[in-house]
């Protein structure tokens, strides 16, 4: 297949093949992005009402296209059609919960804020087939009509795990309740990877002849089902806490899923990293400090020891650091993301990796 934002897509995928495989090919995967030289274009107009700037199709089309036309993919970069992630795609809202949306993102309201958390009976939460399920259906949808040819469509976000639990209790209140009631915490949220299915299945079912198998929020591409892996609640609590209460449930999604990578947001959530890194099916590590922190190659120490494992490693940088990372990483299995202010210095860049790269096992 080729696509019009993409070339070189056949190869891309032999690489992205290869990397979920912990295979050298030569270089390390690297996504580059820049502004296509040549194009000079304005973005749509927004729209007035707040709601439609994430809901009404025709400036969803029109932005989508915007943002493909006036950008440079190299490297394992890919065009990815979505309509952006302000909360309202996922397991939270189909299950009841409901988001205020505002110009740049969705702000989620508890859907059991109050009271003891155990008489809060999880065996009665379904599924609804709501106004947001439906929205989420359409929009896969007009995400594969639209990229065919073109682009990948996108599996946007589904949640699970303990942020989609904070978001229906309340991250405060659900920080008293791992102290209280962690067995029920750890029930609750293995009972939630149930509706993760559902909802996966439901979602993969429609775009993954599309994409040839699937993306997610997370830039990247798989073969199969794939899906990036979270829990921004666990910057809050123990590694005991995080191996008791929440292990069970990103287990049993790595098992479920056919590749899969860790979003380590954050420098508290790294003290789970050992944790995680026992788990046979997870095959790579975002390592992602967090806002006003050094960039990962400040934490160097983790990166070896997650490449020490054989395990894949995700890490953003600035261009200028690339050369520093490759200088101490092994090539085989490193994803390393960047941007450059010209399509030239991109393709610079992309030839420098190649000179650089070396597979240290």
């Amino acid at each position: 297949m080729e696509l019009l934002y993409k070339p070189e897509w056949e190869q891309t995928k032999q690489n992205y093949l290869a990397w979920w495989a912990h295979e050298d090919f030569g270089r390390c995967a690297v996504h580059v992005t820049a502004p296509k030289k040549g194009v000079n274009l304005k973005p749509p107009s927004l729209p007035e009402k707040v709601e439609d700037r994430w809901l009404d199709f025709d400036y969803l089309i029109a932005m989508n296209e915007y943002k493909m036309k006036t950008t440079f993919y190299g490297g394992e970069a890919i065009p990815q059609w979505n309509p952006g992630h302000p909360g309202i795609d996922g397991l939270f809202t189909y299950l009841g919960g409901n988001t205020t949306l505002d110009e740049s993102t969705g702000w989620q309201w508890p859907l059991f804020p109050d009271g003891e958390f155990i008489d809060h009976d999880y065996r009665k939460l379904t599924l609804q087939e709501n106004r947001w399920r439906k929205f989420a259906r359409d929009t896969r949808r007009l995400a594969v009509r639209e990229s065919k040819g073109k682009c990948i469509p996108s599996n946007f976000g589904i949640g699970a795990c303990g942020d989609t639990l904070a978001a229906l209790r309340g991250s405060k209140s659900l920080l008293y309740d791992v102290i209280d009631c962690p067995e029920y915490v750890r029930d609750f949220d293995m009972h939630l990877m149930k509706f993760f299915e559902v909802v996966y299945d439901e979602s993969y079912a429609i775009t993954s002849e599309g994409a040839e198998g699937s993306t997610c929020w997370f830039p990247m591409w798989s073969p199969g089902k794939f899906y990036a892996l979270q829990n921004d609640f666990a910057y809050m609590i123990s590694n005991e806490m995080f191996n008791e209460i929440f292990m069970p449930t990103i287990e049993m999604q790595t098992k479920y899923l056919d590749n899969s990578v860790y979003h380590l947001d954050g420098v508290e959530n790294f003290r789970h990293k050992d944790s995680l890194l026992s788990l046979e099916r997870l095959q790579a590590y975002q390592i992602a400090p967090g806002a006003g922190k050094p960039n990962a190659l400040y934490y160097m120490d983790i990166l070896k020891k997650v490449q020490a494992h054989k395990r894949n490693l995700h890490i953003y940088l600035p261009p200028n650091e690339v050369k520093h990372a490759l200088d101490q990483l092994s090539s085989r299995g490193l994803y390393i993301v960047t941007m450059c202010d010209t399509e030239d210095e991109a393709c610079e860049l992309l030839k420098n990796v190649e000179k650089w790269s070396v597979d240290r096992g």
